[in-house]
């Protein structure tokens, strides 16, 4: 039985916005079961990869394809649970808390079956006390703080059941408490046997779960392998990490896919 095309793969993947090339010949192949996360400054073009990887921007060159499958073929949504950096409810009339999260099922709707079920009702309770939202779901989402809306999506991930879950800057202004929430709920879809892609500029109780680190800089991965130790001044309780700490790799210490 053959072996299947891992969960996210891009060869040679440039972006190009407003006329500047944002990305530069991206080599990047996620492997079913990691954790990978992206690194790197302001501005060096992370959540820009993830979303083209996810088809959500285009690419002015190279390829890049999830579960084997270029995105505009791409048909198993279901499949994919993407946390992007902030929520956006259109519409005239708020939406609470449970609504945006029970959209994270509308992927796994067929339209034999269009409404909610005993299942998708269930998943939606359980991504709502995974992330301590159950006292918040009445309430309109875009009432609640950045890092509360940054929970609500995250809850809207995992309601869909995933096997990969893809978060921009996932902990960026939740608090300590839903930080090591967030972590142990990463921890069960680990074990598993899903797959995690997360931006960070700072890990947090996130970095035992790492299992690689892939670092830009301007536009490009510049090295790969374990995620950087904090070290000095990086090391003491509430610094808000910002950049890389590790070292320049070794000749020949990144692998870019070469694909057969």
């Amino acid at each position: 039985m053959a072996a299947e095309a891992p969960p996210l793969a891009m060869t040679g993947g440039r972006v190009r916005l407003d006329g500047r090339e944002v990305l530069h010949g991206i080599d990047l192949r996620v492997e079913p079961g990691e954790v990978l996360a992206l690194l790197g400054a302001n501005g060096s073009g992370k959540s820009t990869l993830v979303r083209a990887l996810l088809g959500l921007v285009p690419l002015s060159g190279g390829r890049t394809e999830i579960y084997g499958v270029p995105p505009a073929r791409f048909r198993d949504w279901h499949r994919i649970g993407y946390v992007p950096q902030r929520l956006t409810v259109g519409g005239g009339v708020p939406a609470t808390v449970r609504e945006v999260v029970a959209s994270g099922r509308i992927a796994r709707r067929s339209r034999l079956r269009p409404f909610a079920t005993a299942a998708d009702r269930a998943a939606v309770r359980r991504a709502l006390e995974q992330m301590r939202l159950t006292d918040r779901a009445g309430q309109p989402a875009q009432r609640l703080s950045g890092g509360q809306q940054q929970r609500v999506l995250i809850a809207r991930a995992l309601a869909g059941e995933p096997d990969l879950l893809v978060m921009d800057e996932p902990t960026a202004g939740v608090d300590a408490a839903s930080q090591a929430a967030l972590a142990e709920v990463l921890r069960d879809l680990v074990r598993q046997g899903r797959t995690v892609v997360l931006v960070a500029h700072e890990l947090g109780p996130l970095e035992p779960l790492i299992t690689r680190a892939a670092v830009l800089e301007q536009g490009r991965i510049v090295r790969t392998g374990a995620p950087p130790a904090p070290e000095g001044e990086c090391a003491r309780p509430g610094h808000r990490h910002q950049h890389p700490h590790a070292a320049e790799p070794a000749p020949g210490s990144l692998t870019p896919w070469n694909p057969t």
